[in-house]
């Protein structure tokens, strides 16, 4: 009796038991906590494209770029798009001049060809073995003929007659070094060749370019600009030659070929101490090293020409110093440009001497004559038709060259 009570008894526990469990579940699945699923594995986004657009391309219809869908049930999403990277500027091409530094021993052979009549016509007369005057005569004449002038001339040739005459040689070897050394003297090494190039007192250093119309100045200025560049300076070039039909055009491919700007005016005929005083200003701005000034060609007998040059250098002077005046002379004029350097010396108070041409022609003698007559340095010399081909004037290597 006792024992089938017990088991009454553990089986009312064991429903009441089961009815509990089966209650709570209940609850569980209509408000309690939901289950929790494992997680489902990621699925990628779709991509799909219009006809015609570049698939998996940007993030908007319209522009063609690809449309995100997602399957159903999920929220689309916009996975992350890298940025692309920004686009560098290209950087311009500009050409890297060769070094000045030696250039006029690499041209010696053209200077050796155009100054024969001094070099080689003047051994041939010196080497006869019987010297009269006669043959005297024949040297100077050569020596004249060459443009040394004719206080240089008499000069070497009496340097020359008292050699001969108290060494008794005509020795080609002997004689070489002779007029070696008196050409040497001639052409003055003494003399400071230097362009300023250099900011002075926190300024740039002020270059003005003087010449007559035909002695190729602004190809001159072009090609000094690269003679800079090649030595590390940040140059300008102020276009103020604006009465010659695209002047300034032909100056700004210069500067354009180096990375130099060039300040021009927008209009032909402007007034060219105006172009000249902007340039200055620009390079004071941009702090350059040297700024280079072209000025138009003048007609060194044409007064009013000549008195806006001198008006070119007064504007100029308002605002800076004019640390070189450099005028370009034609190696082919002869004495005619000896003429031409005395006037334009009186007006700008010339600091050296540019001689172009000078590859063309047998008249080296002006490099001597053009010195005396101003009592200036010839500081670079032109001896070709190429870009680099305008040189430092060397005096050793150019008596040198004349005498190969």
């Amino acid at each position: 009796m006792f024992a089938e009570l017990w088991q009454w008894i553990l089986l009312v526990v064991a429903i009441a038991l089961v009815g509990v469990g089966l209650t709570v579940g209940l609850l569980r699945g209509r408000g309690g906590r939901a289950t929790r699923l494992p997680p489902a594995a990621p699925r990628a986004p779709q991509v799909t494209t219009r006809p015609g657009m570049p698939s998996g391309g940007g993030a908007d219809d319209e522009h063609g770029a690809g449309v995100l869908t997602a399957p159903p049930g999920e929220v689309a999403t916009t996975p992350a798009l890298e940025a692309p990277a920004p686009l560098e500027p290209a950087e311009p091409a500009y050409e890297r001049p060769e070094s000045a530094r030696g250039r006029l021993a690499r041209l010696r052979a053209r200077l050796a060809r155009s100054n024969s009549a001094i070099g080689k016509g003047l051994l041939a007369l010196l080497s006869r073995g019987r010297l009269d005057e006669a043959a005297w005569e024949d040297v100077e004449d050569t020596l004249l003929l060459a443009d040394l002038g004719p206080e240089a001339a008499g000069e070497l040739v009496a340097s020359l007659r008292t050699q001969v005459k108290v060494e008794g040689t005509t020795d080609e070897d002997v004689v070489r070094g002779w007029l070696r050394e008196d050409l040497l003297r001639l052409v003055d090494p003494s003399m400071d060749r230097r362009v300023a190039s250099s900011r002075v007192a926190g300024r740039p250093a002020v270059i003005l370019v003087v010449g007559v119309n035909g002695t190729g100045k602004t190809t001159t200025v072009g090609k000094l600009a690269r003679v800079l560049v090649a030595e590390d300076r940040d140059v300008v070039l102020g276009a103020a030659d604006t009465f010659r039909a695209a002047a300034a055009d032909q100056l700004a491919t210069w500067g354009d070929r180096v990375g130099v700007p060039t300040i021009r005016s927008d209009r032909e005929g402007a007034d060219p101490a105006a172009v000249a005083f902007d340039a200055v200003r620009a390079a004071t701005e941009l702090e350059a090293d040297v700024v280079l000034i072209d000025t138009a060609g003048r007609l060194h007998n044409k007064t009013n020409l000549m008195d806006e040059l001198g008006k070119v250098k007064r504007v100029i002077e308002k605002l800076s110093p004019i640390d070189e005046v450099l005028l370009v002379l034609d190696a082919t004029t002869g004495q005619n440009g000896l003429e031409q350097a005395r006037v334009f010396a009186e007006v700008v108070d010339v600091t050296g001497i540019v001689l172009t041409k000078l590859d063309g022609t047998a008249k080296g003698g002006i490099v001597v004559a053009v010195q005396r007559k101003l009592g200036v340095p010839v500081k670079l010399v032109g001896l070709g038709e190429g870009p680099d081909d305008l040189a430092p004037f060397d005096p050793a290597a150019f008596v040198d060259a004349i005498l190969e």
